[in-house]
């Protein structure tokens, strides 16, 4: 097995929503477990709220992860405040607050690397300027603090006008990668779903002075997953288990 060498010295771990397999996804006390444990990027999903408030939810809608239901879109985010995230762990019921993204950044400051996924809000690019304007205000705007992902191009191209300096992550949905899009395209990284990453794969990004990260949707098989494209030399894993990730690339 012929491996083209990874492009980092070591492959770096990204808390994905936070330390999700000990605290509610996506929460301040989440990314601070995650920080904890010194990973080297907090992975942040943004979503919209109708009054053009930036909070931290993976999904589209609040019925899989708060106490709530409806589309984050449809509330402002005071009325977004009315619910909590509630999760069970070790048979104890955790709740918190859905946090702004504003939150985060007052909580962690300069202190943490900030890897965010943008999307499209209502199939425009409504984020990208409020995300922009946020991380001037608190002293973030740089390749130092974060990284952007996205699976919208339209996305990534608004980023790059507006910040042409911060590092961008093509992402392709399990299932749709193209190699050929992925080698062709101006990005330094592509975003890749486990089932999707092969050694020739990884090779031909590497050989097109590409970092390959990779994120997981199966937590069943995720560990396994995480061993099997260690071999090719990865870049990154968006990880659910931080302590198992770090063992990992420590052996």
């Amino acid at each position: 097995m012929n491996i083209e060498p990874k492009l980092v010295d070591k492959a770096e771990i990204y808390a994905h929503r936070g330390a999700n397999d000990r605290f509610n996804e996506s929460t301040v006390t989440a990314y601070e477990i995650a920080a904890r444990d010194e990973v080297d990027a907090l992975e942040l999903d943004l979503r919209m709220t109708e009054d053009d408030e930036l909070i931290v939810m993976h999904d589209a809608s609040i019925d899989r992860t708060t106490n709530g239901s409806g589309q984050v879109s449809d509330y402002t985010f005071e009325e977004l405040m009315e619910f909590e995230t509630i999760e069970v762990f070790q048979q104890e019921e955790k709740r918190e607050a859905i946090p702004a993204l504003e939150e985060v950044f007052q909580t962690f400051g300069k202190n943490e690397h900030y890897y965010i996924e943008t999307r499209l809000v209502n199939g425009k690019t409504e984020m990208e300027k409020p995300l922009i304007e946020l991380l001037k205000a608190y002293g973030l705007l740089d390749k130092q603090y974060v990284s952007f992902q996205s699976f919208s191009e339209e996305s990534l191209e608004k980023l790059q006008d507006l910040v042409p300096s911060i590092p961008l992550t093509l992402l392709f949905k399990k299932g749709e990668f193209n190699l050929q899009k992925a080698k062709k395209v101006a990005y330094p990284a592509i975003g890749i779903e486990a089932n999707d990453v092969s050694l020739q794969v990884v090779n031909e990004l590497h050989q097109q002075g590409k970092e390959v990260h990779v994120y997981f949707t199966d937590l069943a098989t995720q560990k396994q997953e995480q061993k099997r494209v260690q071999q090719y030399d990865v870049d990154g894993y968006f990880t659910d288990f931080i302590g198992y990730t770090k063992k990992l690339l420590e052996e």
